[in-house]
């Protein structure tokens, strides 16, 4: 770590890694940066359950706002809380306060501007406030210039970046999330897991992960579900109340071999039970789980490149399985009966995504920030830190 302390402002939505993979980044990134550095935490919300106690400033929107008001009632808080007093202020929301801007998700610019809509959507977003709002903020996020930089999670978001705001490609330093190292359950608690869902050792469990199931594309693995043999299951952890009446609704048939997971912040007994780690996303701009997923030594089968980011970090049939099309059902279904009828894959698998997480530690990803850190107030002052 680095030889100098820092204080670091960091702002983000909601503090927990129970609300999402975005946000398990900025708590696992600060997990790290808090044993060298003075970080203090300015969001809406701290979830307690994160295990990592850091001084927070609460910052309150107002109920009842439409959610680009909220948005940018939060961005001008933000501003004006952390504007003196840090060396650093770091964050991942959509405004104008920090040195370092990481952007999680697919900028709006490109949304709005780059890719391909219909004319009269394109004419309306004109008028619409909650579109030039955004756009608004997200230009005053990524401007380049000295002491400043806006960072990519993805090597699609940098090209997404570079695609809306135009600059090199290099411009938008590219820093992937990592992954903590996974604490197995006992065998005994795994078993006792499955019977509590009412499943034994003879069914194979596909898990997902998701704070949205819906945008992972869990239709497309009820879907998959119609074409496999009746020992095949899923346990869906993020699940909530709407996501059950989704699946009585849209997959009837096989609704009694789904089981789902309301939000959790300790994933790992449902990890350990599970034989497959299936993630069919819709739209991820990195897609922190399946990574998760490789830690805990699960196969994984995942969308390939643009839906999922995470995919450019893959080899296919090597470190993942990979997808044609998130929405292709068969394909998923061909796939997990591969795993279930051949453990050779299923070993292989596991190899290539032991050798994966091993290239995105938490600790790694530490350091190339304080390194950025080290650039931007090098160039911005010429000075290393306010104390040591």
């Amino acid at each position: 770590m680095a030889e100098h302390k820092l204080k670091i402002a960091f702002v983000v939505d909601r503090f927990g890694g129970r609300f999402g993979g975005a946000e398990a980044y900025g708590v696992e990134l600060m997990r790290e940066l808090a044993q060298s550095h003075d970080v203090t935490v300015f969001a809406r919300e701290y979830d307690n359950e994160s295990g990592l106690r850091l001084p927070f400033v609460p910052i309150r929107t107002r109920k009842g706002f439409p959610s680009w008001l909220r948005v940018l009632w939060f961005a001008a808080r933000a501003r004006r809380l952390t504007q003196s007093g840090f060396d650093i202020v770091h964050s991942h929301m959509n405004g104008w306060c920090g040195d370092v801007e990481v952007v999680h998700v697919t900028p709006v610019r490109y949304n709005w501007r780059v890719r391909k809509i219909s004319f009269i959507k394109w004419l309306l977003s004109f008028a619409s406030p909650r579109v030039q709002t955004y756009l608004a903020l997200e230009r005053k996020r990524v401007r380049q210039r000295a002491g400043h930089r806006a960072v990519a999670v993805s090597g699609l978001i940098a090209e997404q970046l570079n695609s809306a705001y135009g600059g090199e490609v290099e411009a938008y330093p590219v820093i992937a999330p990592g992954v903590v190292p996974a604490a197995q359950l006992p065998d005994e608690q795994s078993h006792a897991l499955r019977e509590s869902l009412g499943w034994g050792q003879e069914d194979y469990v596909c898990l997902l992960v998701a704070r949205n199931p819906q945008r992972k594309d869990l239709n497309t693995v009820l879907q998959a579900l119609v074409h496999l043999p009746t020992n095949v299951k899923l346990l869906v952890v993020g699940g909530n109340a709407s996501t059950r009446d989704y699946i009585r609704r849209n997959a009837p048939s096989v609704a009694e071999r789904v089981k789902t997971v309301d939000e959790t912040s300790d994933v790992t007994p449902y990890y350990s039970c599970a034989d497959a780690y299936v993630h069919p996303t819709l739209n991820d701009s990195f897609g922190m789980a399946p990574l998760e997923a490789m830690s805990y030594e699960l196969p994984v089968i995942l969308s390939p490149s643009p839906w999922c980011g995470f995919a450019q970090y893959v080899t296919p049939n090597i470190d993942a399985l990979v997808l044609s099309h998130p929405e292709n059902n068969e394909e998923l279904a061909e796939f997990i009966q591969q795993l279930m009828a051949s453990s050779t894959l299923h070993e292989q698998l596991v190899r290539g995504g032991r050798k994966l997480v091993q290239r995105h530690s938490w600790s790694e990803v530490a350091r190339r920030y304080e390194a950025l850190y080290a650039e931007i107030l090098q160039e911005r002052d010429g000075r290393v830190a306010s104390s040591k």
